[in-house]
């Protein structure tokens, strides 16, 4: 498991160098249409974002952006719905590779078209990201290694660019932090210039904040640097909010924030933005799966234990722990584990003891996850 994640962040570093990076030389009407069906993929409105880039299509025929945009249409699917990803694969796949023959066409003719270069690379990137999370290791590799080849072309043609920011980011950022905190990687890099976190970070904030196409992308990639890498929350929790408030159909954007909330320790807020999430789990709004609702369930429950209110507490930490048992295939998983911990602190509580021992007992028979197994013996030595 820990090689299969450090290729996928090796992939993604690749993958997302290219992602929306640059549309130069775009009239008013094709500018309009990428920028209006992008909005549209983000807030998940597929429909309408298809029709923008059917009409690109339609009407820039020889253009690779509007094929490209209509794959990602069925990437934030896969992205959003993971559990259907064969539903939408087959076409995401076949508009990859018309996006990149329309490149090679172009390319024929003028082999440094800053257009063709670009949408090939983040076509071969959006497909070596695929086949990462297909566990398809060598396609994987090979895609990525072209795509990065492509790219360090597009950077010889237009270096300053903003939207060419987000790659040039993304990269100095991760190709520092990531031997940091995998030293394992250190040799896969050695014939890769070297990153810089400071340069790559300010390179990210230019483009969220000038970058005509690549801004919300940029804002994406800040805010999970912000709360995996630099645990900077409170930077973390001001794009998340922007995001979730600009596209409020996309879980993925919500889940940050409720889960930034939860660092910062704002109790109330949290639980209302988890009890949201969890109504739009109940309505079955697209993206909102059985993995959002055990999480939502968790945090529920985590915040009424903060207030004692114990029994509804219980209430939550159960329906989260039976969401577990139908979601983790591959064991308990972090949630399980710590969900069953706090279940038996609250019993000690509620002075419950013979039933803390048995939660108290369960987590040590499942995978050790933070402090669980240390929290655990210790309450079985004396009640929470």
């Amino acid at each position: 498991m820990k090689y299969k994640l450090i290729l996928f962040i090796l992939i993604f570093i690749i993958n997302n160098t290219n992602s929306y990076a640059q549309w130069s030389i775009l009239d008013k009407t094709a500018d309009s249409l990428v920028i209006k069906g992008a909005e549209y993929i983000y807030n998940l409105e597929f429909e309408k974002a298809t029709n923008y880039f059917t009409e690109m299509q339609q009407q820039y025929e020889d253009h690779p952006a509007g094929y490209f945009l209509h794959a990602m249409v069925d990437w934030w699917k896969i992205l959003i719905d993971p559990s259907n990803k064969k539903l939408y694969q087959n076409n995401f796949l076949k508009k990859i590779e018309t996006t990149i023959k329309k490149c090679d066409q172009i390319l024929i003719e003028n082999p440094i078209s800053i257009n063709a270069l670009f949408f090939k690379a983040g076509a071969i990137g959006y497909r070596a990201r695929f086949y990462v999370d297909d566990e398809s290791w060598v396609k994987a590799v090979r895609d990525g290694h072209e795509a990065y080849e492509l790219l360090k072309k597009c950077l010889s043609i237009a270096p300053n660019n903003h939207d060419i920011m987000l790659g040039t980011g993304i990269y100095n950022y991760f190709a520092a932090a990531i031997p940091e905190k995998y030293p394992i990687v250190k040799p896969m890099l050695l014939m890769l210039p070297s990153g810089d976190k400071k340069i790559g970070e300010l390179q990210l904030k230019a483009s969220a904040k000038t970058a005509r196409y690549a801004s919300v992308e940029a804002k994406v990639i800040l805010m999970q640097i912000y709360y995996t890498f630099e645990n900077k929350p409170n930077e973390c929790l001001q794009i998340g909010q922007e995001l979730t408030e600009k596209y409020p159909n996309n879980p993925y954007f919500k889940k940050y924030y409720a889960r930034t909330l939860v660092k910062l320790g704002a109790w109330t807020k949290f639980e209302k933005i988890w009890r949201e999430i969890l109504i739009d789990c109940l309505d079955k709004r697209f993206g909102y799966n059985n993995s959002i609702a055990r999480e939502s369930m968790y945090y529920i429950g985590l915040a009424l234990q903060n207030k004692n209110e114990f029994a509804q507490a219980l209430k939550y930490y159960y329906k989260s722990d039976e969401g577990s048992r139908f979601i983790d295939k591959n064991g308990p998983s972090s949630f399980m584990v710590i969900t069953n911990l706090n279940i038996g602190k609250i019993y000690d509580r509620q002075g419950k003891r013979d039933l803390a021992i048995k939660q108290y007992q369960k987590v040590l028979k499942m995978n050790n996850f933070g402090s669980a197994h240390n929290e655990a013996q210790q309450y079985l030595k004396k009640p929470y």
